[in-house]
């Protein structure tokens, strides 16, 4: 879904971000703050959420703002998909989340597979970087790269307690596939990972 206010907020956001990173004048480090201000103020009004929330959700990063990285892991077995129930929202996804400091996205990749399922995995190679906003995704207030790998089961057992941040795990083939949580995949993505992760010929899928 298209939302132009939501655009409008982040773009803004964006180029405050930036001015105030290399922004020297004082007169233009006012009105860059004034412009972060606005864009806070425009997300407030529009979700319904109190200014001091936005504020550290949405306009709390220091230097010149880039995309947000999210790493999903792709787990076969028996050709069915290993997925985890969310805590948040109690619907489905492939392991994985944001990127950590200091590691590799593979092993962002094994460590989510880990924590939010039990099982140890290797991964192999890359299968999709793809950009949010291009996606059937519910509007958000970052602008995130996906990045999917494909990766081999190697052991660990799934959790028998939930976790964290999931509360369920299993696996489960294209034609029976969970209610999923659309903030971290499609039905339509996971269909194509599993068309990926069974061809050594397909190129990797780019937005």
């Amino acid at each position: 879904m298209h939302i132009p206010w939501l655009d409008w907020a982040k773009e803004i956001q964006a180029i405050s971000q930036a001015g105030l990173t290399y922004g020297e004048n004082g007169y233009d480090l006012e009105r860059y703050e004034a412009l972060r201000k606005i864009s806070v103020e425009m997300m407030s009004y529009f979700t319904d959420t109190p200014i001091d929330k936005v504020t550290d959700l949405f306009a709390n990063e220091q230097g010149y703002q880039t995309p947000k990285v999210d790493i999903r892991a792709v787990v076969l077995q028996d050709n069915k998909l290993l997925l985890v129930r969310e805590r948040a929202d109690g619907a489905w996804a492939l392991p994985g989340g944001w990127a950590d400091i200091g590691l590799t996205p593979s092993e962002v990749a094994a460590k989510e597979t880990y924590e939010e399922a039990g099982y140890e995995v290797k991964p192999l190679r890359l299968l999709a970087v793809l950009d949010k906003k291009r996606h059937a995704h519910p509007p958000s207030a970052n602008h995130v790269y996906k990045m999917f790998i494909l990766c081999e089961l190697t052991g660990g057992q799934a959790l028998e307690e939930a976790g964290l941040e999931t509360t369920g795990v299993g696996f489960f083939g294209a034609s029976e596939l969970p209610p999923l949580s659309l903030e971290r995949n499609t039905a339509e993505q996971l269909l194509r990972m599993l068309e990926l992760a069974r061809s050594e010929t397909l190129e990797v899928l780019l937005d």
